[in-house]
């Protein structure tokens, strides 16, 4: 029988991921001698903890000029805060997600997606003032004595119950009901972050605006991006229409609108180059074709279908409910690869179906299952020390959609050179001249759809705004 003290090493494992759903916040870590003289009040971050952030977001994104005004804005915001011996320090994190979170320690993390929906800087201060009203409320703390209770509660019940195997599932659940804040916890993080801003310097409605640039940027998720969850700022940081306005209010005790400066261009300035969606080094998605450079293959969706690259699999959604998934699986290297397919994984395998094949020169095996409402048609191929799986389904999985299917499972192969050479997508500055419009610029941003839309949360803008002339705008390219 296991001990108590045996069920909580295993979850422990599992919470920082936990935590890191958004906004998030981990157990402050055991104290560990003073650092250096410049950041005397800053407790270090345990190693541990900051690689299992990395290896969540992506690892760290080099921003040179992010980070230099970022150790300005937190010094004024920390001098003007209510913990003023508090020290913080911010870490750009390589992740397309929009993303923010804080250490109970004050060591802050943000994306580079987050960084591109940012237009100023007093926008910018908004979001880390947000965090750090977090850590000086101590809502990571609470959130933490919450877990832990429920961790007791689900142990001591399974004990009673003598169910000991369904304890590790409850504690789990337990951890992802609390893994993110509390309305009221947002909305004091809200309050205090407006007055930090006001009092530090920043234009107090920089909080409201780049909630608003949240709402917009959520409109534009795909249903898939929606389903497929995955670190993301709005899992509990809910950009409602009340926020806002509590935004805006609380602002309103301070000054009017347009009363503190903005700094719009000096935040541009810093943010110009910094790399927009996909890493190149973690697969792009270009058109219907996914390309992984570092890997060195790449696969075209059938026609039709829109493809999402995520850190554990590239997903696609097509006409006529279709649908289709690239993963890696694990197949041993003494199996073949129809031993896989019939190995019993998947449910409905026509064991006829099954075959060998191969696919511009690699290793591959093919086959049909079917569902009471769907069908598949499964392709695995041996692609160097891997193998990797694509799966496209269908309701109706008639002559014409599988060979649709099969045409899409042929075009996987090896990148030539030049292919490998992909560049990452980039956020650049271009100054609007006068008459220049939403559609002026749209046209020139590389994105693969609803550039319009795309440009005006890019830029703050709302539904019926258009650039200024003289003004710097963001626009997306290579």
């Amino acid at each position: 029988m296991k001990t108590w003290q045996q069920f909580a090493g295993p979850a422990a494992s599992l919470a920082l991921a936990l935590f890191l759903a958004s906004c998030a916040t981990v157990p402050e870590p055991v104290p560990l001698p003073e650092p250096a003289p410049t950041e005397s009040r800053l407790p270090p971050l345990t190693t541990r903890d900051h690689a299992r952030i990395l290896a969540a977001f992506g690892g760290e994104y080099e921003a040179t000029a992010i980070d230099r005004l970022a150790t300005e804005v937190l010094d004024k915001l920390g001098a003007a805060s209510d913990r003023p011996d508090q020290r913080y320090r911010l870490t750009v994190l390589n992740s397309p997600s929009i993303n923010a979170f804080a250490l109970p320690s004050g060591h802050l993390y943000i994306t580079r997606g987050m960084l591109g929906l940012i237009n100023d800087v007093s926008e910018f201060a908004a979001v880390l003032g947000h965090e750090m009203g977090h850590v000086s409320a101590r809502h990571a703390n609470q959130r933490e004595d919450q877990v832990r209770t429920s961790e007791l509660v689900a142990v001591m019940r399974a004990r009673l119950l003598n169910d000991l195997a369904g304890a590790e599932q409850r504690r789990e659940a337990a951890r992802i009901s609390l893994a993110s804040f509390s309305r009221t916890q947002e909305l004091e993080a809200d309050a205090l972050g407006v007055a930090l801003l006001n009092k530090a310097g920043f234009d107090p409605y920089g909080a409201s605006r780049f909630l608003q640039s949240m709402e917009r940027n959520a409109a534009l998720r795909t249903p898939m991006q929606q389903a497929g969850g995955g670190p993301d700022f709005l899992a509990s940081h809910p950009s409602t229409p009340e926020r806002i306005r509590q935004a805006v209010l609380a602002a309103r005790q301070f000054s009017a609108p347009d009363g503190a400066p903005r700094e719009r261009e000096r935040y541009l300035r810093a943010l110009d180059g910094i790399t927009y969606g996909e890493d190149p080094r973690q697969g792009v998605v270009r058109g219907r074709s996914f390309i992984h450079p570092r890997l060195g293959f790449m696969v075209t969706a059938p026609e039709g279908f829109t493809l999402e690259n995520s850190r554990s699999a590239v997903t696609g959604l097509g006409p006529n409910d279709m649908a289709i998934r690239l993963d890696v699986v694990r197949v041993a290297a003494n199996q073949s690869l129809t031993g896989y397919l019939t190995s019993g994984w998947i449910d409905g395998l026509a064991e006829q179906s099954v075959e060998s094949v191969t696919v511009n020169g690699f290793q591959a095996a093919t086959a049909i299952a079917r569902g009471a409402d769907w069908s598949f048609r499964i392709f695995v191929v041996r692609f160097g020390s891997e193998v990797y799986r694509l799966i496209y389904a269908a309701k109706d999985l008639n002559a014409e959609v599988d060979a649709m299917f099969r045409g899409s499972m042929e075009s996987f192969r090896r990148l030539s050179s030049t292919e490998a050479a992909v560049k990452p997508l980039r956020i650049r500055l271009v100054r609007a001249g006068e008459g220049d419009t939403v559609d002026t610029f749209a046209r020139r941003m590389q994105v693969a759809d609803r550039a319009q839309e795309r440009f005006r949360v890019l830029n703050g803008l709302g539904p019926e705004e258009q650039p200024r002339g003289g003004e710097l705008v963001k626009i997306v390219s290579e």
